[in-house]
């Protein structure tokens, strides 16, 4: 999957949730998605913008997360994922993502 293709993908996913009052950015080697959260619904782009919550990791893994196949606290508890920023985003994403 692209970074195009994710980023897609997220803001289908987000059309369907309301704002959680938050930023968050996902920052991978081959790009970032960034999701204002403060918007309703949350706006999702590619924009590389300050967040309240960053999260860097591989861009694969980042795939795979979005697919599914890598559940975001074992990403965490691996070190494939790391957050900078409010803590308490991050635990936010569950139920953003899915």
């Amino acid at each position: 999957m692209t970074l195009q293709e994710i980023t897609a993908k997220m803001k289908e996913g987000a059309s369907k949730k309301s704002a959680f009052g938050n930023t968050v950015k996902f920052s991978t080697d081959q790009g970032v998605v960034y999701i204002d959260g403060n918007a309703n619904p949350p706006a999702v782009s590619n924009d590389d913008k300050d967040a309240d919550c960053t999260l860097k990791m591989d861009f694969q893994d980042f795939s795979d997360m979005i697919d599914r196949k890598l559940d975001g606290m074992t990403a965490f508890m691996t070190g494939k994922l790391k957050i900078e920023g409010d803590m308490g985003v991050a635990m936010k994403l569950q139920s953003i993502l899915n």
